[in-house]
């Protein structure tokens, strides 16, 4: 169990209107892990949850770089992620021979042909398999959440690296969106 350490002093002056010590709450590896997934995409918290930032982003932004080669776009930066998770979502199916390859890191910022459609389907693919797995998380079983997964460590353990992962990236999307004004 992990201590539950508020968000903002809002949270603590909540628990302590209810009579509560907020020292003293706990709260489970899996509930905390499905606030942070939740955080990541539809609920905004310490930053802008990923799915109203691109939903501002036209689709000439979502290929716009700075400057070549010095910065990843925003599209390759979904297509990135969209790798990752795509990966833990097969290899927790057990469906390895369906699951995403790439050469190297850099290959899974790769970008289909530019257009309007894909950028479309691109984002919609991402969300859908986000929620694929946070549906997986919501129903598992404690020993669910520690099993091996075939190529990875466990669920609990790949689904935070990949809420870290997510943070990390949705920093660029952001910034980059700030250098277009979008």
């Amino acid at each position: 169990m992990f201590k539950y350490l508020a968000v903002n002093d809002f949270d603590k002056v909540d628990y302590v209107l209810k009579g509560l010590n907020w020292r003293e709450q706990t709260i489970d590896a899996k509930t905390l892990l499905l606030q942070q997934w939740t955080s990541c995409l539809d609920e905004e918290d310490w930053f802008p949850a990923l799915e109203k930032v691109l939903e501002e982003i036209t689709f000439e932004q979502a290929f716009w770089k700075p400057t070549e080669g010095a910065m990843n776009s925003i599209w390759e930066l979904v297509c990135h992620l969209l790798f990752y998770k795509k990966r833990l979502l097969t290899r927790f199916l057990g469906d390895t021979a369906n699951e995403p390859r790439a050469d190297n890191n850099e290959s899974t910022f790769r970008l289909p042909i530019l257009t309007f459609e894909n950028w479309k389907e691109t984002k919609q693919e991402y969300y859908d398999v986000h929620h694929e797995l946070e549906k997986i998380l919501a129903k598992a079983e404690q020993e669910d959440l520690y099993r091996q997964i075939p190529g990875e460590r466990s669920l609990v353990l790949e689904m935070k690296s990949l809420a870290l992962h997510d943070a990390y990236h949705i920093g660029q999307i952001v910034f980059l969106s700030k250098m277009q004004k979008a």
